[in-house]
């Protein structure tokens, strides 16, 4: 039998009574709370015997002998799946989020850098944003920068405004004017492609040796090459507001601070998570132990992605405590994505 037939309308009743409180104080709750402040015509001891119910349900459980209840992961999945009312953002809210993207470059990472800070400082959590995959957007142009006679910086621009450089050693010194050469022969003849498909097409142009007889574009494809094999596969991730977790008790302590900002040092952990929420549009909560945050069992991932003409290019969210405001911070991730995909459509 699914949980939904189970559960009647007291034992939601009481189930988002214990939530809600426990979201705004960290505390576990009692029967007299949820009596007193939010189901005040029933007697304590019918909640208490409702939470013995929900305990037995594997919803609620006691982190002490004596104390009051508190939510378990299916208790808080439950409540976000079928009992939480999301409300709309706040017209204030809206505003700001709107006015940090004014006046900012519409170069892709200076969006996504305003976006994080945005996320961070409206939740009062740590925000997250994962740039596009270099292999998967469209290339528009190549430039060669000559830094030395052994070092080239590589400087892939895409059709998205995404900009990523890197540097390639390389065994003979190259003038400036040659690397000019290089430049424009790869930008015109590659131009359209995804960065996955240029380095497919280069590699099998080598293989078959077909630009043996021309020296420009041997070597214009080995610079590439490197550089492509330096990084294309690699993704970045934006973060800010970590210290905002720190102003709440389940992180207050030494040992905790520790976990916590290690986790966020360890990027690929949420990446990877973030990397999960690509597959389809729309908000993606990972709860708590679902995270894969070993360490910090305590925390949860609120996510969505954001497009370019119905093209998925990344995922931005917000990380915090379990005991989130959901109600609030879900129309904050959704609205700032929806916005965000909108400036890229625009421009």
């Amino acid at each position: 039998m699914m949980m939904q037939e189970i559960l009647g309308p007291r034992d939601k009743q009481v189930l988002e009574a214990v939530i809600i409180d426990y979201i705004r104080t960290g505390d576990p709750v009692g029967s007299r709370t949820v009596a007193k402040k939010y189901i005040t015509d029933v007697s304590p001891a019918t909640i208490r015997n409702v939470m013995a119910d929900l305990e037995e349900l594997n919803l609620l459980y006691r982190p002490h002998a004596s104390a009051g209840r508190v939510p378990t992961s299916l208790g808080w999945r439950y409540y976000i799946d079928s009992i939480l009312t999301i409300n709309q953002l706040a017209k204030r809210d809206r505003e700001r989020i709107k006015k940090a993207y004014e006046g900012s470059p519409k170069e892709i990472q200076t969006l996504l850098r305003a976006t994080s800070r945005i996320l961070s400082e409206l939740s009062k959590q740590a925000a997250v944003v994962l740039l596009p995959k270099l292999s998967q957007t469209i290339f528009k142009r190549i430039q060669f920068v000559r830094v030395n006679q052994n070092q080239v910086l590589t400087i892939f621009i895409a059709e998205s405004g995404i900009v990523q450089s890197f540097l390639v050693h390389i065994d003979e010194d190259i003038s400036q004017d040659e690397l000019n050469k290089y430049s424009r022969y790869l930008s015109e003849s590659l131009k359209g492609l995804s960065l996955l498909e240029v380095k497919k097409r280069i590699l099998k142009e080598m293989e078959e040796e077909r630009i043996l007889f021309d020296r420009l574009l041997r070597k214009a494809i080995e610079l590439s090459k490197k550089a492509l094999q330096v990084g294309l596969d690699e993704t970045d991730i934006v973060i800010e507001g970590q210290t905002n977790l720190l102003n709440y008790p389940e992180f207050a302590d030494v040992q905790q601070m520790k976990k916590l900002l290690a986790t966020f040092e360890e990027k690929t952990k949420i990446i990877r998570l973030l990397d999960k929420c690509l597959s389809s549009e729309g908000v993606h909560i990972i709860l708590g132990s679902e995270a894969e945050f070993q360490d910090v069992q305590d925390m949860s991932l609120i996510s969505s992605t954001y497009s370019r003409g119905g093209d998925i290019l990344g995922a931005l969210g917000v990380i915090g405590p379990t005991r989130m405001d959901y109600s609030r911070i879900i129309p904050l991730v959704d609205y700032t994505a929806k916005l965000l995909s909108q400036i890229f459509e625009d421009e």
